[in-house]
């Protein structure tokens, strides 16, 4: 899990200090609630693996085919989330960034800059496949390796409830009705405004 101090202006305790989070110092209050927001949709997501190390991911994700995946909390206090992933090569832990009010893979010098992103389900998702299929590379011991995200490693079952949201969030683009649903239908796909 995640943690934090309290964000400027801030006084009294915090709600994620209190769940036992670790420490994160944030640059303002925003990014705290970013950070909460991106927490709490990783909880829902049902593959953030939480407190796992990297050598739990390895085993986790060892029997897997290539382009399966995890997020996990990461083991670099700089960083709060990693994105665990089997690759051709063997599984690859890339931290993900929080910085300036958006999430990121950590880049690499010799890369180009990376996309950012308000949502770290947003992040994963740009790196899935689509039409037309984009190529992204990783560099890993001198190698350039190609990032592949096909599926998620489930860490929970997930209730049918956020099954269908998931589903029709992943249709919104083709699905005009969604505005004719019910307030509280649309708040509660607004909660959760991923496909994955």
């Amino acid at each position: 899990m995640v943690t934090q101090s309290k964000p400027p202006g801030m006084s009294g305790p915090s709600r994620a200090a209190d769940a036992g989070l670790r420490l994160k110092t944030f640059r303002s209050a925003g990014e705290y609630q970013l950070v909460l927001e991106a927490a709490r949709k990783l909880q829902e997501s049902g593959f953030y693996w939480s407190a796992v190390s990297g050598g739990e991911a390895n085993a986790l994700l060892r029997a897997e085919p290539a382009g399966t995946f995890l997020i996990r909390d990461s083991s670099d206090q700089r960083h709060l989330f990693t994105l665990s992933v089997k690759t051709e090569a063997g599984t690859k832990n890339l931290r993900i960034q929080c910085e300036g009010g958006s999430f990121a893979l950590q880049s690499d010098p010799r890369g180009q800059p990376v996309p950012r992103f308000d949502c770290v389900l947003k992040l994963v998702q740009h790196y899935m496949p689509r039409r037309p299929q984009r190529a992204y590379y990783i560099y890993s011991g001198g190698e350039k390796i190609p990032l592949v995200l096909s599926r998620p490693l489930p860490a929970s079952v997930s209730s049918l409830q956020h099954l269908c949201r998931k589903t029709v969030n992943g249709h919104r683009d083709a699905c005009d009705k969604v505005a004719q649903l019910p307030g509280p239908i649309q708040d509660f796909l607004g909660q959760y405004d991923a496909p994955l």
